[in-house]
């Protein structure tokens, strides 16, 4: 059938035919999956609706891939720092069960934070990097920043007189991910931009934040007692607080790669120098 299918030029004529209109309409997965599709309905004798049917469901997967893939260079997110990465038996069993439910996105259509606190080398980032890039990979838009760059931003804004666009563009992704709050210290003026960003965002979309310190050194961070209360509570009051208290990933990797030198033969060891 194939072959009296290439050898009949009417044929021909109207498969490029198709295929340019398919171009101009700029629908690829249909083009892609268009001679696939025809043999299928070639050999199990489909209706038309059938092979219609097929090369939209094609068209859209293909659309649904692209939209994800932007949605993924759009979220600054570091690719390697996804669940597949993490050791989630790390995790206490109560706190796996959190972050598993986390999975599904919901906290995302009910504007709730994530707050995640722990020591140093405890998996902070790479935690919320996991949840946000699970959100992403189910079609969300999310954004990743470190504290430094956006309180960097944000200041900018405000000089030129923009900071209300710089927080209507943050604004249109569903989740923003700041990593390392309280980390470096900042001056007054960019906390208070950092306090705007929080409250312009309260109830209206969620945030993914990691910090080292607990909220009852916040004061360090937003240098006013009332500014403070003011942030912590617009934080906690529809949010999961994630507490990683576990050792350093970082100091038990590098543990474990000492201990297994110290065990090899002395032949080996020379040979690595």
């Amino acid at each position: 059938m194939n072959a009296r299918r290439n050898k009949d030029p009417h044929g021909a004529e109207m498969r490029t035919s198709i295929e340019m209109m398919l171009a101009a309409l700029h629908l690829p997965g249909m083009r892609a999956a268009y001679d696939e599709c025809t043999r299928t309905a070639a050999r199990e004798n489909l209706a038309g609706e059938e092979f219609l049917r097929m090369l939209l469901e094609r068209e859209t997967e293909t659309r649904e891939a692209r939209r994800i893939e932007r949605l993924s260079v759009q979220s600054r997110l570091p690719y390697e720092k996804t669940f597949a990465t993490f050791d989630q038996q790390r995790l206490p069993p109560g706190t796996a069960r959190t972050v598993a439910a986390l999975g599904d996105g919901g906290f995302l259509d009910r504007r709730e934070n994530v707050l995640v606190f722990g020591n140093p080398g405890s998996g902070k980032t790479h935690l919320v990097c996991a949840i946000a890039a699970e959100q992403v990979r189910r079609g969300r838009s999310v954004l990743f920043t470190t504290c430094s760059l956006l309180v960097q931003h944000l200041l900018a804004a405000k000089r030129d007189l923009a900071l209300a666009g710089a927080l209507k563009k943050l604004a249109r992704h569903e989740a923003l991910v700041i990593d390392d709050i309280g980390y470096v210290q900042h001056s007054r003026d960019e906390m208070e931009v950092l306090f705007t960003l929080l409250a312009d965002r309260y109830e209206r979309g969620s945030v993914l934040l990691t910090s080292n310190l607990p909220f009852s050194q916040w004061e360090r961070i937003f240098k006013d007692p009332m500014v403070t209360a003011a942030a912590i509570d617009r934080l906690v009051h529809h949010s999961v607080i994630v507490e990683l208290n576990m050792e350093s990933y970082r100091m038990a990797a590098a543990q474990k790669a000492r201990k297994a030198d110290s065990n090899q033969p002395a032949t080996i060891k020379e040979q690595k120098r």
